[in-house]
């Protein structure tokens, strides 16, 4: 199976020969990848070199001439590193695009901490009017790819990782899915994109419904107030990112019903043995078993 980032290069190559107002600006990163698509479309595939704050004005540049950019480099440098470029020459400026990002929270650990950004979710919170999608497969990644490209002068973000689950599941960029439903409102567990089968693995047995999230801004208030029913609400979040980022959200859905959340995720604290991505998983209790006990706690 193709990963994520592979799967980006063949959906956008295609794309790049089907929409003439589509563009590609890299920062050397996924080069070599797009290297055919440049021979076929040079004035629309654009390597600006490793210059993050530039690749990212420069597609708001192109947005501001009518073209659709797809802006990307690895998450840490596309974030975090050009925030400003993201808040001004987009949003200021009023035009759109989209943002796709490679390596994740800790998707290549022997990058170091300047190669993770498990805060690129909840710093895009700070801004006004982004969809952030966050594939949990490569089949995904093309589906909500293909909807972020035709989805007018939008501000996107799409979330690319190493990490996927074993098999995708259908999405369509607005809503979360209910993968098993108990019934009872006993508690409501939301899985994240790539975290989903460890949250399946997780509560296999326990009295939960288990929602699943591909794309989390906007987030489906209207999915979980229906999870979790009339009563009282217990709700877990499982996020591939920092820890708590989407738990405002989940707390304004429930405003008018008694709840209580709880937010898992990537914890704040630097790993600074930076090990193998299956390492960091379980250091940030995100494996299937620190995950059944958190859950199991909370909800008991």
């Amino acid at each position: 199976m193709d990963t994520m980032r592979e799967r980006f290069i063949s959906v956008t190559s295609r794309e790049l020969d089907e929409d003439p107002r589509l563009a590609v600006v890299l920062a050397e990163i996924t080069m070599d990848g797009f290297r055919p698509a440049q021979r076929r479309h040079p004035d629309r595939v654009i390597n600006v070199g490793i210059r993050e704050q530039l690749l990212v004005g420069v597609g708001g540049g192109l947005a501001l001439t009518g073209l659709r950019p797809v802006v990307h480099t690895f998450a840490s440098f596309l974030v975090e590193r050009p925030f400003e470029q993201v808040k001004l020459d987009f949003g200021h400026q009023g035009t759109g695009g989209v943002l796709v990002s490679a390596s994740a929270s800790y998707d290549w650990p022997a990058g170091g901490f300047t190669h993770m950004a498990p805060g690129d979710v909840a710093l895009l919170d700070t801004l006004d009017g982004w969809t952030v999608h966050v594939p949990g497969h490569p089949d995904e990644a093309e589906a909500l790819l293909r909807h972020a490209y035709a989805a007018g002068d939008d501000k996107v973000y799409v979330r690319l990782s190493q990490q996927s689950n074993a098999a995708p599941r259908p999405v369509d960029g607005l809503r979360m899915e209910t993968v098993r439903g108990s019934g009872s409102g006993a508690g409501v567990v939301i899985a994240v994109g790539p975290l989903l089968d460890n949250v399946l693995a997780a509560t296999q047995g326990l009295d939960v419904t288990v929602l699943y999230a591909p794309t989390v801004r906007p987030f489906d208030g209207a999915a979980l107030r229906r999870a979790v029913g009339r009563g009282t609400a217990d709700v877990v979040l499982v996020e591939p990112y920092l820890a708590g980022t989407s738990t405002a959200a989940a707390a304004e859905a429930l405003a008018d019903v008694p709840h209580r959340v709880l937010g898992l995720g990537v914890g704040r604290a630097e790993l600074r043995r930076y090990g193998t991505m299956e390492e960091h998983t379980a250091a940030h209790g995100l494996d299937p078993r620190s995950l059944r006990e958190r859950i199991s706690g909370f909800l008991r």
